[in-house]
C-alpha cells in the first residue's frame, strides 16, 4: 500500500447502496469511465444494480448521435460502459412523459420515447429538464458491496436540485464537500498522482 493509498482510504460511511442513492468514486480511481464519477442508482437489489454516470458529457452533439430525432439542443452524457448503443434518460418532467418512474422526489427515470419526440417537435421540451445518456453502469449481485469494501465508492444521498442544477463537471467536487470533513482531502488530490 502506497502513501497515497493510505491517504485515500478512510472508513466508509454506513450508508448502503439503494435505488435513488448516489455513488461517489474515490479520487484516484484511474478508470476511464468511473474516475471521479458520480453515479445515480436507478435500481439496486440482491440481483444486482443499475446506474447512470451523471457527470461525464460527450463531445458528440445530440442530433449527430441521434439523427432520427427532431432537432434538439441537448447535451449527451456517457451513462456507463454497458450497452453504449442505447439511449437512457433522466428528467424532471414527470407524468407528461408517460411510463416514467419517479426514483427520488422530482427526478424521473425513462418513459415513452414517442412522448419525448413529440415534445421536441412541438418545442415543448426544455433541455434543462432532461438529460440523455449513452450506455449505463451495471453491477452483478454483490459486486457493489465488494467494491465498497475496497473503498472504491462512498454512498450518499442527493436531491434532484443538486443532481440537476449543479454543473456536471462540478458535481463530484460538490458532493465530496457534502460528505463531511473526513473526505475534504479528496478534492485536493490530483486527478493523476504522477502530476504531483
Amino acid at each position: 500500500m502506497t502513501n497515497i493509498d493510505r491517504f485515500v482510504q478512510i472508513k466508509s460511511n454506513n450508508l448502503r447502496p439503494a435505488k435513488g442513492r448516489v455513488l461517489v468514486s474515490e479520487p484516484l480511481m484511474g478508470d476511464y469511465y468511473f474516475g471521479r464519477s458520480v453515479i445515480f442508482l436507478t435500481e439496486h437489489s440482491a440481483k444486482g444494480s443499475f446506474g447512470i454516470i451523471l457527470n461525464k458529457s460527450v463531445s458528440t452533439k445530440f442530433n449527430e448521435a441521434l439523427p432520427d430525432f427532431p432537432k434538439f439542443d441537448g447535451q449527451l452524457y456517457l451513462g456507463g460502459p454497458v450497452d453504449t448503443n442505447r439511449l437512457f434518460f433522466l428528467h424532471t418532467i414527470g407524468s407528461d412523459i408517460s411510463n416514467s418512474q419517479e426514483i427520488i422526489k422530482g427526478l424521473y427515470w425513462g418513459g415513452n420515447m414517442g412522448d419525448i419526440k413529440e415534445m421536441i417537435s412541438l418545442n415543448l421540451l426544455d433541455s434543462s429538464k432532461i438529460r440523455f445518456f449513452i450506455g449505463y453502469s451495471g453491477w452483478a449481485a454483490g459486486q457493489i458491496e465488494s467494491e465498497l469494501k475496497r473503498n472504491s465508492w462512498v454512498v450518499t444521498r442527493a436531491t434532484t436540485e443538486i443532481l440537476f442544477n449543479t454543473e456536471p463537471e462540478k458535481l463530484w467536487d460538490s458532493l465530496v464537500k457534502k460528505l463531511g470533513k473526513e473526505y475534504q482531502h479528496w478534492g485536493k488530490l490530483p486527478v493523476n498522482p504522477e502530476w504531483n
